[in-house]
């Protein structure tokens, strides 16, 4: 099969390159599932995982890409849940080769159903960003109706999901970025928007939720604008700042079936709407995962036509 794979830390994505590579076989409890689109994070060459197995063993030439959808091929031993010939999305094993090929063997309970009418490409661009949202603002950041949030990197895949996951969840959003990030951020929903670059972040009043993709001196200034009791959720590491009597949480998204299928029936419903920017062919993925200028949406790879 044809695959994506890095072999160089230091070389980023400018390092990967289009091989074959031997087809996967399905370990216990695993399927196969023949990829028709793919995701991929920018930070996922920086991520441990990339490069070493559970075990701390080296496990290059490794293929990333971890957000995936596509349809069953072959089933493990044991497997349940799933059939041959099924469409399903969901998020591959941080320690094992990824989504940016052709096939790939994927435990079972990491992958959801994908119902007829999402297109592929919309289901791979939803695992780690939907999954992300959903479990920073309700499992870590306990979000009720009537609470105000403060979402950092709006305008960004995870950004846009969680000010949509919070409008629905009946909170007030404010979403932060760069000036050009202020009407796409406000199109997704929030209903007001803070220039990181121009305006004072301490102008934002005191907020119940602040979901940090940032870190640094962002996230120190943000923790003291949480109302007492109230929460910081992060994704970029531990916390470097807690809000008064409240809570500093740093999470890495996990997979959960039940979530997946919340999230894509939403998509369904069309009260979710997802953030992708370009859409390129396996031929032209080394390319499109090394732009020129700035990323606007997530990019998705079109393994099959």
């Amino acid at each position: 099969m044809r695959a994506i794979v890095v072999t160089d830390q230091a070389a980023g994505t400018a390092g990967m390159t289009l091989v074959e590579r031997p087809e996967p076989e399905p370990a216990i409890n695993d399927v196969v599932v023949q990829v028709h689109a793919s995701g991929f994070v920018p930070t996922e060459l920086a991520w441990p995982s990339t490069w070493a197995d559970r075990l701390g063993r080296d496990r290059t030439p490794s293929i990333p890409g971890h957000e995936l959808a596509g349809v069953v091929t072959a089933l493990g031993y044991g497997t349940a849940g799933l059939s041959m010939g099924q469409r399903v999305f969901g998020l591959a094993d941080w320690h094992r080769d990824g989504t940016l090929a052709e096939q790939v063997a994927i435990e079972a309970r990491n992958l959801a159903p994908l119902p007829g009418d999402v297109d592929f490409a919309v289901g791979a661009s939803l695992p780690i960003s939907g999954l992300t949202a959903w479990q920073g603002l309700f499992e870590y950041g306990r979000l009720q109706a009537g609470q105000s949030v403060l979402v950092h990197g709006a305008a960004g895949a995870v950004g846009t999901m969680v000010t949509q996951l919070a409008r629905e969840a009946g909170a007030f959003v404010i979403g932060t970025g760069r000036a050009a990030d202020r009407q796409k951020t406000l199109d997704f929903g929030a209903q007001e928007f803070l220039d990181l670059d121009n305006d004072v972040l301490e102008d934002v009043g005191g907020v119940d939720l602040v979901f940090d993709v940032i870190g640094g001196d962002i996230q120190r200034r943000s923790a003291g604008l949480i109302r007492a009791g109230g929460t910081l959720v992060t994704v970029v590491g531990p916390p470097e700042a807690r809000p008064a009597d409240g809570l500093a949480i740093d999470f890495v998204v996990e997979s959960d079936r039940t979530q997946l299928g919340e999230i894509v029936q939403r998509v369904r419903d069309q009260r979710l709407r997802t953030n992708i920017g370009n859409v390129a062919t396996l031929d032209d993925a080394v390319a499109a995962l090394n732009p020129t200028g700035r990323r606007k949406g997530k990019t998705i790879i079109r393994v099959r036509p």
